[in-house]
């Protein structure tokens, strides 16, 4: 383990000195900025190093979210109608938009910028929300379409035929009345508070028919952004039968009791054989290189 807090030079001195034959790359921060890990794989890349993940033009793909949409829209894959609104690019629109919208900053990820107000019902409350991003999180807004329905992640791990492992479901049954079914930062990090408790991830049970659709689309989406060695895919799944792809993450939570452990047990790799499956991923690629 190669603590760098924060410092350059002693991310590239502790590499250069051990020189490993591969690095197991969990970086998602790099002191206060949220997108660290894109520079830091950059420069794994300029150092010639080999690594576990997706590279430094993945990563960005998957953290700005209306690229993310573009790539899915030229593989015709389902996704929310969007807009981007912004000081630098004005206003972008991805189609007619309906009220409710779903406004988030548009680059940030691990539910940073989403919370109570994050699903609005008119423009003022659209533009107030995109003034607060601006502010907190010194990024742009992407306003996309509120999707009801039920909430899947499903992780997916490989490179040239990438497999997609057992879908995990959101369960809010225990979310609080009235309260949008979001996974905001009080959801995902807020241990006090009604939404943490109200929220829990379990294996979903599903027909085979519904399985292996949102799975088919996990890997369509997994593909379409060029994601490398293991990531997760967010769908919503509506009355209709409709499935929409909210997010991909290339770089995805990968702890012990993590939604992406918990999938891979599902599918009969347990915690150590899962990091070792990433690993041989990894080295199979740039195997394949030569």
């Amino acid at each position: 383990v190669l603590g760098v807090h924060a410092d350059a030079k002693r991310l590239i001195a502790g590499l250069s000195r051990r020189r490993p034959d591969l690095v197991f790359n969990l970086m998602e921060m790099f002191g206060d900025n949220v997108f660290g890990d894109i520079p830091v794989a950059g420069l794994l890349e300029l150092e010639g190093m080999k690594y576990t993940g997706s590279g430094p033009g993945e990563l960005y793909l998957s953290q700005d979210k209306a690229l993310t949409k573009k790539l899915l829209a030229f593989d015709e894959i389902l996704y929310p109608r969007y807009a981007v609104l912004s000081k630098e690019a004005g206003f972008e629109t991805g189609g007619n938009l309906r009220m409710p919208l779903f406004v988030k900053p548009l680059r940030s990820d691990a539910s940073i910028g989403i919370g109570g107000k994050s699903l609005v019902q008119n423009t003022m409350e659209m533009m107030e929300r995109v003034a607060a991003i601006q502010k907190e999180c010194d990024d742009a807004s992407l306003a996309e379409e509120y999707i009801e329905g039920r909430e899947f992640y499903v992780g997916v791990l490989g490179n040239g035929r990438p497999q997609a492992l057992p879908p995990v479901e959101v369960d809010f049954t225990g979310f609080p009345e009235g309260v949008p079914k979001i996974v905001d930062s009080k959801a995902k990090w807020d241990e006090q508070s009604d939404e943490y408790k109200g929220t829990k991830s379990v294996l979903a049970t599903l027909p085979d028919e519904l399985r292996a659709r949102l799975q088919k689309v996990a890997v369509d989406a997994y593909r379409a952004l060029r994601v490398r060695d293991y990531g997760r895919v967010d769908l919503r799944l509506t009355d209709t039968g409709d499935i929409y792809v909210l997010e991909v993450n290339a770089s995805c939570y990968l702890e012990k009791e993590s939604e992406f452990a918990m999938s891979a047990a599902a599918a009969g790799m347990e915690y150590p054989q899962l990091i070792e499956r990433i690993v041989a991923l990894a080295m199979g690629r740039y195997k394949r290189r030569r």
